[in-house]
């Protein structure tokens, strides 16, 4: 069984800058892929960004240039590191291992 612990989330001013971090226990973290997702009120879970066991990367467009996802396998963690935030980015932001484990997200708001 895998748990996640997401932390890092908050309060900032559109133009900020936020680093999710999420914390994985009860798995091989190196062979895992890993993502983050994003939830805003009334609309779907989406995909963020997201990471190979080798270290590829993909974001979603409204994304790229903006956040950076990485992974530090001696700490079996991964981070979301956010800058430029917009209000659109306003969500509760998950983190997930290997797409079948998930934690219980880390709210983020972006005020204008």
């Amino acid at each position: 069984q895998v748990q996640l612990v997401e932390s890092g989330g908050g309060s900032v001013q559109a133009g900020g800058s936020l680093r999710l971090s999420c914390a994985a226990s009860g798995g091989i973290f190196s062979r895992a892929g890993l993502g983050w997702y994003r939830q805003a009120p009334g609309k779907q879970r989406e995909l963020v960004a997201s990471i190979s066991a080798g270290g590829s990367t993909n974001y979603v467009d409204s994304v790229k240039g903006r956040f950076t996802i990485s992974r530090d396998n001696r700490k079996n963690t991964v981070y979301l590191e956010m800058n430029s935030l917009v209000p659109e980015d306003t969500a509760v932001y998950y983190c997930t291992f290997s797409g079948t484990y998930w934690g219980r997200g880390t709210q983020v708001t972006v005020s204008s």
